[in-house]
């Protein structure tokens, strides 16, 4: 098993409907198995209105969005990773519905998915997209999270 990176977390719930069933010790984990550097990362769970307020200031859609990526060192050879990492409980509950998913199995996908971001990988072009969701299966398959990608 590879060592584990350094890990300075914080949890916001400002929303707190997923308080007691997204825990700070799963969260953690998931982090933990995406992370190829030491980290400073906030996770902060929020309502549609904050996740449409910031993905629409932010990213110049005017709509909430599963997960957000906010990264101050998006260099992938940074020697500390610097983000936050935001999720829409409104968006992130309905998705898993839609899709079959446990929110849980949902949520461990769109943390490891917001922490590759916040190491500088991407999904702006068809190559960067299928590196990228071959990193997320292989961690989330190693957590016990079934492939997000699969057909249902």
């Amino acid at each position: 098993m590879p060592a584990k990176n350094k890990l300075a977390l914080s949890v916001q719930y400002p929303d707190p409907r997923l308080k007691n069933t997204i825990t700070r010790p799963q969260l953690r984990r998931w982090v933990q198995a995406a992370l190829f550097a030491p980290a400073e990362l906030t996770i902060r769970f929020v309502d549609a209105a904050e996740g449409r307020t910031l993905n629409r200031d932010y990213r110049g859609k005017d709509a909430p969005t599963n997960v957000l990526t906010f990264a101050y060192t998006e260099d992938q050879d940074a020697e500390v990773t610097q983000a936050d990492i935001i999720l829409c409980t409104d968006v992130l509950e309905r998705e898993a519905a839609e899709q079959g998913k446990s929110v849980t199995a949902h949520t461990a996908h769109l943390i490891v998915h917001g922490v590759l971001h916040a190491q500088g990988y991407d999904h702006e072009n068809e190559a960067e997209a299928q590196e990228m969701e071959a990193i997320e299966t292989e961690i989330l398959a190693a957590l016990g999270v079934p492939n997000p990608y699969a057909e249902s």
